[in-house]
């Protein structure tokens, strides 16, 4: 069974698609810390995040891995465990343009398809519904006011030593909503037969529950 789970950046879908996996006893996979693995390489290769060419040219040369399992996932990069590096203000400010890259999307897709064959998972990402499995059995789609996922984004930041004021934080959410929405290839949507759910004024035991009772029930 796949749950696919998409929505815009700091909407709570890692945090809940980890726990409604916990609960259900299914894998999770977290699709976003993947495109930040790829934007974290490029930058360590000091290529331009902005060029297709350079993106797609380094592209063969990665190893890029998932480590799934009940409850959690490590990314790794060439064998090393980079989910705490990744989440990193340099890996967000670009992890935006390289991942609307037509050559990076089809890589990771194809990844994503290969890490849950025979599997039940929970998947979370902007295009699970739409492109990676548009078949799932269950499709969410968060959303929440720019205050709301500001104000998250900036406690995830700061547990990492990051100060970012909420402002500048809404900012870049625009902006990178703007290129997420935008992207011709894959770009993030809604799926037509997606459950909205907004998170706004949800607490994160709610969200779990909404989801999970919904499968349970179904």
């Amino acid at each position: 069974m796949i749950i696919a789970i998409d929505g815009p950046a700091a909407s709570g879908k890692s945090t809940t698609a980890k726990k409604v996996a916990e609960m259900l006893n299914f894998i999770y996979v977290d699709t976003g810390s993947m495109y930040r693995a790829v934007t974290l390489a490029v930058l360590n290769a000091g290529m331009d995040p902005n060029v297709e060419s350079d993106v797609k040219g380094i592209l063969p040369n990665l190893a890029i891995s998932v480590e799934v399992s009940e409850g959690g996932s490590k990314t790794l990069l060439d064998g090393n465990d980079v989910s705490e590096e990744t989440r990193r203000t340099g890996v967000t400010n670009h992890v935006s343009a390289v991942s609307a890259m037509p050559s990076v999307r089809e890589e990771m897709v194809a990844m994503q398809r290969r890490i849950t064959v025979g599997k039940d998972a929970v998947v979370e990402g902007r295009d699970i519904g739409t492109v990676v499995f548009p078949k799932a059995d269950f499709k969410f789609y968060f959303t929440a006011s720019h205050t709301a996922r500001a104000e998250r984004r900036r406690l995830d930041l700061k547990k990492l030593g990051i100060e970012h004021s909420t402002e500048e934080i809404i900012e870049d959410l625009k902006r990178r909503d703007d290129i997420d929405s935008g992207r011709i290839h894959s770009p993030l949507t809604r799926a037509d037969d997606a459950i909205t759910v907004d998170t706004t004024n949800l607490t994160f035991d709610e969200q779990v529950a909404f989801i999970v009772n919904r499968v349970r029930n179904s």
